[in-house]
């Protein structure tokens, strides 16, 4: 079995962050990806909200951050899967489809899933026309007509990227105002091709081998009708990957997410937390880095215990 002191599950932002801190801190350190290095900040078509970068794709942010985690020596394991996690004793063993590992300290930046609308036709048009990817399956829409369903900050994003390429965007967001950025909210009423559709609700998605048309409802009219689109991109927020922990034995909140306190600790000793798997209120790009130093700077106090850690 192989022996590290921190081991990270997760390398998006919050992982890396943890990794870079981990390792500069002299903390053997391992961080376990299912995909690849970067989180769900890949599929962020433009950051703009980064200090230091006034705008940045969230590939190319992504990449910078794997490979500066890489030169501080942390070892990054992607495409391993953590199956399952026995965390209660002194030493914290890391079950993945490839091996088993133990390590003095665990940080969880395992981040979360895209949501589901859960209407007929979406799991059936899935890569058919229904995706939740906009840099991803943008491109194959240029020309064509797209649904965008959601109303915060990844929605409106994704429907700015989208609004380049498609000859024509309907927002369809389920109340009357947007809860994303107003910058957003600006940028996307300036577009001459996006129209947004409020109180409006997806029914149902239909086609035949390809998706083209979705069945809306309009809450405040009361009417029901058909619209003619070639892509729907669902973009109604995220649901955290915290089953594994929360089998562990680590407490989450009823949302499911990771239940922490100021210094990212969980209710296990030596287990902390950070990114969007927890129940920080904020789910940005800073905040995750800013919680992976945290908890790497937490985790090298557990098992150093240096004269100022205090439990």
């Amino acid at each position: 079995m192989e022996s590290w002191d921190l081991i990270i599950i997760g390398a998006g932002t919050a992982g890396l962050a943890a990794g870079i801190y981990g390792a500069r801190s002299g903390l053997k350190t391992l961080v376990l990806e299912e995909k690849m290095a970067g989180g769900t900040t890949l599929d962020a078509p433009l950051v703009e909200n980064y200090p230091g970068f006034q705008n940045i794709s969230g590939v190319e942010l992504a990449q910078k951050m794997a490979v500066h985690c890489r030169s501080t020596g942390v070892a990054i394991h992607e495409f391993e899967k953590v199956l399952s996690l026995d965390l209660k004793g002194e030493k914290k063993i890391v079950k993945t489809n490839k091996t088993t590992y133990q390590a003095k300290a665990v940080i969880i930046a395992s981040g979360s899933h895209y949501s589901e609308i859960g209407v007929p036709g979406e799991k059936g048009f899935l890569g058919r026309g229904v995706s939740y990817c906009g840099i991803c399956d943008g491109p194959l829409f240029k020309g064509k007509r797209v649904l965008v369903v959601g109303g915060g900050n990844t929605a409106l994003i994704t429907a700015l990227y989208i609004a380049g390429l498609a000859s024509e965007v309907k927002v369809a967001h389920r109340r009357d105002a947007f809860r994303a950025q107003e910058a957003l909210v600006k940028a996307l009423k300036e577009k001459a091709n996006v129209e947004i559709l409020w109180n409006t609700e997806v029914k149902e998605i239909k086609g035949e081998k390809l998706v083209n048309k979705v069945t809306i409802f309009n809450s405040r009219t009361g009417e029901t009708k058909e619209l003619p689109v070639d892509g729907v991109f669902v973009q109604v927020g995220e649901t955290p990957n915290s089953q594994l922990a929360k089998e562990a034995g680590v407490e989450v909140d009823k949302d499911g997410y990771i239940t922490i306190d100021i210094r990212q600790r969980t209710n296990i000793a030596g287990v902390y937390a950070a990114g969007d798997v927890t129940n920080h209120p904020v789910k940005q790009v800073g905040t995750a880095v800013g919680q992976g130093i945290t908890a790497a700077l937490e985790a090298y106090g557990y098992i150093r215990r240096p004269y100022y850690y205090k439990q």
